[in-house]
């Protein structure tokens, strides 16, 4: 098993288990910058679609948010996650659902899970041109009135999705961006801005 820590919070510097081999986890820097860039989450609802390592919605946690629901199909991947889940424990603030998300997205236990609050989308690079329409089908109906979407994808191949562009950041090949369906504008370059920025 490889590890990688929580960075802040109430789990600050505590190492988590993940499958090796199975989970591309999202760099610490690039965790540290999205964290920043979302500012305070305490009560926020989360959604981990494509968990993998489960760091993101861990670290939201450690950092406050009430709750979150973590989907990822790997059996491995899903057996890291509820590790670490036990280790911090996580269990009543925790849901883990071995699945599929898309699969998921359109289930009537996604319809109970919801309203969301901050999404995290961190599919595999190469799927993100086929799920893209999907997710922008079968997430509005989940998300909370301030909903944010977090995608991470490879420059070359984005996860673009139509929903108004908060902000962009890249680190290397990786694109992060957040998504807005309430507020925030996209502007023709691919400069984002905060509206009224």
């Amino acid at each position: 098993m490889a590890q990688l820590r929580v960075i802040a919070g109430e789990f600050g510097g505590r190492r988590l288990r993940m499958a090796a081999g199975v989970a591309r986890p999202t760099q610490e820097r690039v965790r540290e910058a999205l964290f920043s860039i979302l500012g305070r989450i305490e009560g926020a609802r989360v959604l981990d679609l494509f968990a993998g390592s489960g760091a993101l919605a861990i670290e939201a946690l450690s950092r406050g948010a009430a709750r979150a629901v973590l989907v990822e199909r790997d059996a491995r991947a899903a057996a890291a996650i509820a590790d670490n889940v036990r280790a911090l424990g996580l269990g009543a603030r925790a849901r883990l659902f071995r699945s599929d998300a898309i699969r998921y997205l359109g289930s009537s236990r996604a319809a109970r899970d919801a309203p969301f609050d901050i999404v995290f989308v961190d599919p595999p690079y190469d799927s993100a041109v086929r799920i893209a329409p999907l997710l922008a089908q079968r997430l509005p109906p989940l998300l909370s009135e301030n909903a944010v979407i977090v995608t991470e994808s490879h420059t070359k191949a984005p996860l673009l999705l139509p929903f108004a562009l908060l902000r962009e950041r890249r680190y290397g090949e990786t694109r992060l961006a957040l998504y807005s369906g309430t507020s925030g504008t996209l502007r023709a370059d691919g400069d984002a801005r905060e509206e009224g920025a």
